[in-house]
C-alpha cells in the first residue's frame, strides 16, 4: 500500500482529487477522515495541511505527497521531486502599495516585508544584496501594509485580484510554482512498483488533456494535404470508403488550434467532420 499525502482543502486538493478520479482511482471524498484507502488501487490518501506535507514525506509518515513547489522550497525537507504535475500554478511575488514609486529592487532596502515564506524571501534578498526586516505572519499577509504592520508583502499570487482589493501592486516575481509529487528517498521495491503504475495513469490523463480525436471524410487526392495539417501521434489512420475516390481519416488535434484547422480542412474538401473528447492517451 502506497500512502499519498494530499492537502486537506483548497485548489490543490481539488485538482489532486480530479487527477486521481481521472486516473480511475476511487477515493471517497465525502468522508473527511485523516486517512482514506482507495477502493480499487493499492493507495491510501493522508489529508494534511499543505505546509506539513514535505516533513511527512521526508520522515516516512507518507510515502509520497502532492504539494506546491513553494512549500517544498520553503520547508527544505529531505524529500525528492518525483514529478512536476503541471497544475495549481501560481507565483511568489513582492508587492508594494499602489502609490509607491518603484524603480527597482533597491526599493526594498531597509523595508519591513510581511510574508509566510521567510526562507525563500531571505534567499532573494541575499542574492540581490538587500537588507530588509522580514516579518513572518500566517494567514492574510496582504492586509499587513494597510494596518501598518509592514511596508510591503511577499506572498502567493494567482490572479492578482487580492492585491488589487488591498491597494497593492505586484512588482517582482521571485519564484514560479506548480504542484509537485515529492517522495521519500527510501521507498521499498513494492511501493516503487505501485508508484510507477500511478505515474503511468497520471501521464495517460495529462497526455489527453487539451486534445481531441477527429474523424473526417476527404477526397483521396487531398489526403497528403490533410496529413500535413493533422500529423497525429505518428501518422493519421486512413481507411478507404465504399464511395469511390474517398477515404476516412482519423487523427488527434490540439484543442487550441481546433477552429483554425477546421477552416482549412473544409477548404480542402473535408466532409462529415466528427470531433470527440479523449479520456486517456497512452504514448
Amino acid at each position: 500500500m502506497l500512502r499519498i499525502a494530499v492537502q486537506a482543502k483548497g485548489r490543490l486538493y481539488e485538482e489532486t482529487m480530479l487527477m486521481l478520479t481521472e486516473s480511475s482511482i476511487q477515493v471517497e471524498s465525502g468522508k473527511r477522515t485523516l486517512l482514506i484507502p482507495a477502493k480499487n488501487f493499492p493507495v491510501e490518501i493522508l489529508y494534511l495541511r499543505d505546509d506539513d506535507i514535505p516533513q511527512a514525506v521526508a520522515s516516512g509518515i507518507a510515502d509520497v505527497g502532492v504539494v506546491g513547489e513553494n512549500e517544498y522550497e520553503e520547508k527544505q525537507e529531505n524529500a525528492i521531486i518525483i514529478k512536476r504535475l503541471d497544475f495549481s500554478k501560481c507565483r511568489l511575488s513582492l508587492a508594494i502599495p499602489k502609490s509607491a514609486d518603484y524603480k527597482g529592487v533597491s526599493w526594498f532596502n531597509g523595508k519591513k516585508i510581511a510574508t509566510s515564506y521567510p526562507v525563500i524571501l531571505e534567499k532573494f534578498l541575499k542574492k540581490n544584496n538587500l537588507k530588509a526586516e522580514i516579518h513572518v505572519i500566517t494567514g492574510s499577509v496582504e492586509i499587513a501594509p494597510g494596518i501598518g504592520l509592514a511596508d510591503c508583502i511577499f506572498d502567493i499570487v494567482s490572479s492578482g485580484s487580492t492585491l488589487v482589493s488591498n491597494n497593492l501592486k505586484e512588482v517582482e516575481v521571485v519564484m514560479k510554482s506548480e504542484a509537485l509529487m515529492i517522495g521519500n528517498k527510501n521507498l521499498s521495491k513494492e511501493k516503487k512498483e505501485i508508484l510507477d503504475e500511478l505515474l503511468f495513469r497520471f501521464d495517460s490523463y495529462k497526455n489527453a488533456e487539451g486534445k481531441k480525436y477527429i474523424i473526417l471524410n476527404i477526397p483521396n487526392e487531398k489526403i497528403d494535404d490533410v496529413c500535413k495539417l493533422l500529423p497525429g501521434m505518428k501518422a493519421p489512420t486512413v481507411t478507404p470508403l465504399v464511395t469511390k475516390g474517398w477515404s476516412s481519416l482519423h487523427s488527434v488535434i490540439e484543442e487550441k488550434t481546433f477552429w483554425d484547422i477546421i477552416s482549412q480542412l473544409k477548404a480542402l474538401g473535408a466532409e462529415g467532420i466528427l470531433v470527440v473528447p479523449i479520456e486517456k492517451m497512452i504514448l
